[in-house]
């Protein structure tokens, strides 16, 4: 684990730092507020509903403009939100200012829950994005449990101010805007997503701690494509024929040439045909054929990409650590292409530029936009601006990988990004070519394929090497525009990322097969969380405990009530915080997917036994330990899984262009099933009694249960462009076999 993502990672999860401290200090300074300003029940509410109020309605917004104006202002402006509440509450006169100030505390916990964990997921690696995404949990936990410690202490105190409670916001809130404002960096992927590529590359270095990143900024642009068809397929892979300087490598017969983006190596590729015998590529003919009824053929073709993963981990790329060059500069005197969209500079209808300032280091040499011309274009059409094909030179490296983790090709979780030209005759007797982005998985381990696929370059590769098996998604890239096709362009012909920048949210893209299939999954679930009881069980937990005899005990020792409610609060909540760091350790390696599948059984046997001990009474002295027990335990459990995981899951299935869009729309939807569960328990309540309420808790955790089951895949790992790469094969071939 990087220590760069990590630090950023702990900056921006203060946001949510931020909530849990607001959470506990109005849950304890409402009893003097209330006796202070001499509200009655309606304005007592209303004070403690109105930040929920402003968190939905910022919710609204958020996403959309963080697609706009960038993740990082966003999360400042929260900050800054904090603060300003925090000093207004301090400060407030009466009620009606004590609510304005809780509706722009509101804005700033809509904000900060809503794209904290977007921002952690665009900047973390694959390989511990879910363990960094666990941080918002503990952040808020741990906020919770300090806030009940001073609201416990000033409870001691003759006369507690409620005012200073609610003001004290605002002293980690400024540390929170400090952080933001002068550590955090801009999300490299939306940086990626605006042309601005040089700002990009510099981000990427320092969250990854290394110099060559070629192969996750290629990865980046690639996630700018929404839509578009995809397959997948199966090669046997190995290294390429040795090509001799100034000469066009040619792939031996039936099989493909494969090229990523660093310098060294070309690989070929020979598609096997037939019945696939690796798991993720053998999925595509079984769409229709599921082994369990109603489950979402998603499930089954992610299930398999973990099924097949090898025994060596996803920390090391299993692929070749030097996959070859895609694009080179065939002449050392030709200048490098820049991508950054603010230094750019276009002549004609070309897009590349020459790189500002003098030190040619700081520019991005990319493997997509850097074109010259081969010989076989020279033969067919002038070479488009400074030449439009492909030039590939054995020893003309751009960047040389440092064979870490994740090298130029590997782009994380045993992934690896490639491309492939293909070419065709036309009907005017043209040679008409385009480029496939290939995403690469190992699927066998060493020795599933042994002997010669190609003839090896001498000494370099022992004679019986072993060749690699892979599945692959193959696409068309982001860059390759359907105009640029209909143009039917010879060569590599791109456009500038710059170009493909959407101004604004794709509203369109939201029809798109495999964002509607992670609309779904997201709104889904974050609907299921919500329903599953959380809130009713926070919300009468003290009256769970006060039957008890907990509060008795305490007051016993000499401990008001206020203050006994608040030192077992505290207490409660320091018992989150071991769990939700087990939760950090296991969410990488058994799986988002396999959490929720063996916690929320345990959420529902301690619903269930609430109830029974409702319903029957064995002794006060069971029943009570029996209640307390399984609140403890359903507090814990959860925080485990059925927390932080919809969120995780929302931050990693959408597309990069239109992710603040659809994560706005997930987060509208929690919130408001928080406000309906919240405002329904009084309700509930007097018509079917705690027992009923527990058990429709229950009842929803068991649908929670079968709707993860057949409809959540497993994401650990993958990159977040594969992953939304895989919701649109998976959409797209479900369709398609409901056709048949």
């Amino acid at each position: 684990m990087k220590g760069g993502a990590v630090l950023v990672a702990i900056a921006a999860a203060i946001g949510n730092f931020l909530q849990g401290w607001d959470n506990a200090t109005i849950a304890g300074s409402i009893v003097y507020i209330t006796a202070d300003l001499d509200l009655g029940t309606t304005m007592e509410g209303l004070v403690v509903a109105t930040s929920l109020v402003g968190a939905t309605v910022i919710t609204t917004f958020s996403g959309p403009v963080s697609d706009w104006l960038g993740r990082r202002p966003m999360l400042i402006i929260s900050s800054v939100l904090y603060f300003v509440s925090g000093l207004v509450m301090f400060w407030s006169p009466n009620v009606y200012v004590l609510c304005g100030a809780r509706l722009l505390d509101g804005f700033g916990i809509g904000l900060a829950v809503t794209l904290a964990p977007v921002y952690i997921s665009e900047t973390a690696p694959p390989e511990t994005r879910g363990s960094l995404n666990t941080l918002p949990q503990f952040t808020g936990s741990g906020g919770m449990f300090l806030a009940y410690c001073m609201v416990f202490g000033m409870s001691l105190l003759t006369s507690p101010s409620w005012k200073l409670m609610l003001g004290i916001l605002s002293i980690p809130s400024l540390i929170y805007f400090l952080l933001a404002v002068f550590f955090l960096p801009e999300s490299p992927r939306w940086l990626v997503s605006k042309g601005r590529m040089t700002e990009a590359e510099k981000v990427l270095r320092r969250l990854r701690g290394r110099e060559d990143v070629s192969g996750e900024m290629a990865l980046l642009v690639e996630g700018l494509g929404i839509g578009g068809e995809t397959s997948i397929e199966e090669y046997i892979i190995g290294p390429a024929d040795e090509i001799s300087d100034g000469q066009e490598p040619a792939a031996p017969k039936d099989t493909i040439r494969l090229y990523g983006p660093e310098g060294s190596l070309y690989w070929d590729a020979k598609p096997v045909t037939g019945q696939s015998t690796l798991g993720l590529a053998s999925r595509q003919g079984s769409m229709v054929n599921q082994t369990v009824p109603l489950m979402d053929p998603l499930v089954t073709l992610f299930g398999s990409v973990h099924e097949k993963f090898p025994d060596t981990g996803s920390m090391r790329s299993m692929l070749f650590p030097n996959f070859g060059s895609m694009f080179s500069t065939a002449e050392p005197n030709i200048k490098n292409d820049r991508w950054d969209e603010e230094s750019q500079h276009r002549e004609g209808e070309g897009y590349a530029s020459e790189g500002a300032g003098e030190d040619s280091d700081d520019n991005l040499h990319s493997p997509l936009i850097s074109r010259q011309t081969t010989s076989m274009e020279k033969d067919m059409v002038p070479p488009l601006s400074h030449g439009s094909a492909l030039s590939m030179r054995r020893h003309s490296s751009l960047m040389q990988g440092t064979g870490e983790g994740v090298g130029s090709t590997g782009i994380g979780g045993g992934w690896q990004l490639a491309w492939k030209w293909t070419e065709r005759v036309g009907e005017d007797g043209k040679k008409e070519g385009g480029f496939k982005r290939i995403y690469l998985h190992q699927e066998g381990g060493p020795g599933t394929r042994r002997g010669s696929l190609v003839s090896l370059p001498g000494g370099d590769i022992p004679a019986d090497s072993e060749f690699i098996q892979a599945a692959a998604l193959v696409s068309q890239p982001a860059l390759y525009t359907k105009e640029l096709m209909e143009q039917h362009p010879v060569g590599p012909a791109m456009v500038h990322p710059s170009e493909t920048a959407s101004k604004g949210p794709i509203w369109a893209a939201l029809l798109e097969p495999g964002v509607k299939r992670a609309l779904f999954v997201g709104i889904g679930i974050q609907l299921l969380q919500q329903f599953s009881g959380i809130n009713g069980v926070l919300y009468y937990t003290p009256t769970i405990l006060e039957d008890a005899g907990v509060e008795v005990l305490l007051a016993d020792l000499g401990l008001s009530t206020e203050s006994a409610s608040f030192l077992v609060s505290a207490v409660t909540t320091l018992l989150m915080l071991p769990c939700i760091g087990v939760a950090m350790r296991l969410m990488d390696i058994s799986g988002r997917r396999t959490l929720l599948l063996v916690t929320i059984p345990v959420l529902v046997l301690s619903l269930i036994i609430l109830v029974f001990s409702e319903l029957v009474t064995i002794s006060t002295v069971v029943n009570a330990a029996l209640s307390t027990l399984c609140v403890v335990i359903y507090f814990c459990v959860f925080v485990m899984a059925y927390g932080p995981i919809p969120n995780i899951l929302c931050s990693e299935i959408f597309p990069t262009r239109v992710r603040g869009l659809c994560i706005a729309i997930c987060a509208l939807v929690y919130w408001i099933s928080d406000i309906i569960v919240t405002y329904t328990l009084p309700v509930l309540l007097e018509a079917i009694g705690l027992a009923g309420i527990f058990g429709i808790y229950a009842v929803v955790c068991v649908i929670s249960w079968i709707f993860i089951f057949l409809k959540v895949p497993e994401t650990k790992g993958m990159p977040l462009e594969v992953i939304t790469e895989m919701f649109a094969v998976g959409a797209s071939q479900a369709a398609a076999a409901k056709n048949e």
